[in-house]
């Protein structure tokens, strides 16, 4: 029997949100590109929550579009609710975030692969990475026995490796939604030498809101106005009718059935094997580690505005049927619903991200990149923001240009890629703002001012688009500069000003910038004192107002930048031999062999290395820079 056979530049595996990214990004830059998925209708899918953004993820959707890619524009058309979440603290924390319309979603995003010039979907299982003799990747084979030649692939695998789904003690060799687990590609990486692990997840019931009562909840809106994810687009175009979202509450008889049934939890069973996600943890899981709390919140979401399915975010579980039922009707409003999904466990396969390097490509199989939830991460913005940032590095790659390397002080993407390959995942990996060390320059306002260049120069922003950029950038320098010049006076007209304004009298005069500083006064407040102001859009004031108002923390934590940027510039070169390097810890000598740091501000953040070890190595690559051993780069 004849043999399929195909080329094409680029594979993706998978066409989840890191699939779907890598192949829009591949694409867009002119590559032929194949995206394969076990379902072409669950493209896309939000098997869990419904929400896209949240805190700190909110952020990643932002450099997600900044740099070119699809999910914020994705969301302004298809949600339900918006939220700018934290608005009570400072605007580093300012994270947006969007109850989703799921299928409309999956469905927009699915248009949008299927009308992008250059890319092809293919409803197939991929079960073999192949390479030639030197490891190089050179293509990949299909259930069918088809092979498709390729310059690089994307792995984007989601929860579908091995996976498995439980609820009590059923359970099902699937995905997610009970559709078809990949089952073979594991065994062909572990052939070419690549560490796999074991992870797994959970997602709560979904109920019939006919059966709710609404009455005895607390009902949760929107923000008006919406802010839009994308930079693109036009704020009129989200002031629409949103959904309602419900709070209530788990009580002490919710608790004391789950306590009653722990033994049937196949989390505290063993049936369990997987390590799951520490802050998403399960209803079980919450009422075994806060045992004094009387009560966790319950967000009843819509799935979307064509079905009356709710979504009980809060109460992810793996109970037996019997005891979901018991266990959810004991949740005020819940008392009667009925449900019309059971909540489920999966486990699945995923890799030790430390095997990838800076760009997410396999250090082992030069060609082959990994993204999203396959490398330990968890969550849709987590996986989307990888798989635009390997799709882009794949592309380059072929194209033979520069790898897009962002680092932690330039955006929450580089925080995110650093910490899965430099540091050792034990538990699915979630984004949060604590994990950024310079918060305050990598705000979900200014992501656009971080990276656009960086998606211009990669490719994937439109000369138009780059143009209005710079005209944005250029109000804000200009307004700012402004500022910081024009002089109040301590005339009748200020006074009356500050006063309503609950701001002490000038005694003298000050400049704008002085008096944008005290805490309880803005830009914003005080146009009427500032005849002179230009008409300007809303972005560009918010900008202003942050950096004149948070001017000195943001020029303090510039500083830190800098001297992060001198150990992230002292290069380790790639033929180190550790093994070499006198007097170094074995702990320290074994994780870097591992890990092979680009610098010396990313071994700074292996575990294990400690800063003892850092002077040994800095000076062993002194001594082989005055050897000529080694470049001095």
């Amino acid at each position: 029997m004849a043999r399929v056979e195909e080329w094409t530049d680029v594979i993706v595996v998978g066409a989840g949100h890191a699939g779907c990214e890598a192949a829009l990004s591949c694409a867009r830059l002119g590559l032929s590109t194949v995206i394969f998925t076990v379902s072409a209708d669950s493209i896309a899918m939000m098997p869990c929550n419904p929400h896209i953004g949240g805190s700190s993820k909110g952020h990643l959707v932002r450099e997600i579009d900044a740099l070119g890619g699809e999910m914020g524009k994705c969301i302004d058309h298809t949600f339900l609710q918006s939220k700018m979440l934290n608005r009570s603290k400072g605007p580093a924390v300012h994270s947006l975030r969007a109850q989703a319309d799921k299928d409309a979603y999956s469905m927009r995003m699915r248009q949008t692969l299927q009308n992008q010039e250059h890319l092809t979907i293919r409803q197939m299982e991929v079960d073999e990475i192949l390479t030639d003799a030197s490891g190089k990747l050179t293509g990949v084979k299909t259930d069918s026995g088809a092979i498709w030649h390729c310059k690089t692939a994307i792995l984007c695998t989601g929860t579908y490796l091995n996976a498995r789904c439980i609820c009590g003690d059923m359970v099902t060799y699937t995905g997610p939604n009970g559709l078809q687990s990949a089952t073979h590609l594991t065994d062909s990486l572990r052939r070419h030498g690549i560490g796999m692990k074991r992870f797994k997840t959970g997602t709560p019931c979904r109920m019939d809101g006919k059966t709710i009562d609404y009455s005895k909840m607390v009902p949760q809106t929107g923000d008006v106005p919406v802010v839009p994810f994308s930079f693109e687009t036009d704020p009129k175009d989200v002031q629409i009718d949103q959904a309602v979202v419900w709070l209530t509450h788990t009580t002490e008889e919710t608790h004391d059935i789950i306590r009653r049934n722990l033994d049937r939890s196949p989390l505290y069973s063993g049936k369990i094997s997987g390590v799951g996600p520490r802050y998403c943890p399960s209803i079980e899981d919450k009422v075994v580690r806060f045992a004094e709390r009387k009560s966790h919140q319950v967000f009843v979401e819509p799935q979307g505005r064509n079905t009356n399915e709710m979504y009980i975010d809060g109460m992810s579980s793996s109970m037996p049927e019997d005891v979901q039922i018991e266990m959810y009707r004991s949740v005020p409003g819940l008392e009667h619903a009925n449900i019309v999904r059971n909540a489920y466990a999966i486990e699945y396969d995923c890799i030790d991200a430390q095997q990838l390097n800076r760009t997410l490509e396999f250090k082992k199989i030069p060609g082959l990149y990994a993204a999203g939830q396959m490398n330990g991460s968890s969550g849709y913005e987590e996986a989307a923001a990888q798989g635009l940032y390997a799709g882009i590095n794949a592309a380059l790659k072929i194209w033979g240009k520069a790898p897009l390397l962002i680092e932690r002080s330039e955006g929450y993407i580089g925080v995110l890629v650093d910490d899965l390959i430099t540091k050792e995942s034990t538990e699915p990996y979630r984004m949060m703002t604590s994990r950024a060390e310079y918060r305050l320059l990598l705000r979900q306002d200014n992501a656009d001012l971080r990276l656009t260049e960086k998606g211009y120069q990669a490719g994937l922003i439109s000369a138009e688009r780059y143009q209005r950029f710079l005209i944005k950038k250029g109000q804000i320098e200009e307004e700012t500069e402004r500022v910081r010049h024009v002089m109040i006076g301590a005339c009748e007209r200020v006074q009356d000003c500050l006063k309503r304004c609950g701001s002490d009298p000038l005694s003298t005069s000050a400049s704008l910038a002085e008096l944008i500083r005290r805490p309880e006064l803005d830009y914003f407040c005080l146009s009427e004192i500032d005849p002179d102001r230009p008409d300007l859009p809303p972005q560009v004031q918010e900008e202003v107002n942050i950096e004149i108002k948070y001017e000195g923390y943001i020029r303090r934590q510039e500083k830190q930048v800098a001297q992060f940027e001198k150990a992230e510039k002292t290069l380790i070169p790639d033929e180190i031999d550790y093994a070499q390097v006198p007097s170094l810890r074995i702990e320290a000598r074994q994780k870097l062999m591992k890990v092979r740091p680009a610098s010396i501000g990313q071994a700074s953040r292996i575990m294990g290395v400690n800063p003892a070890d850092l002077s040994v190595l800095l000076i062993y690559l002194k001594k082989c820079v005055e050897r000529g051993t080694v470049k001095d780069d």
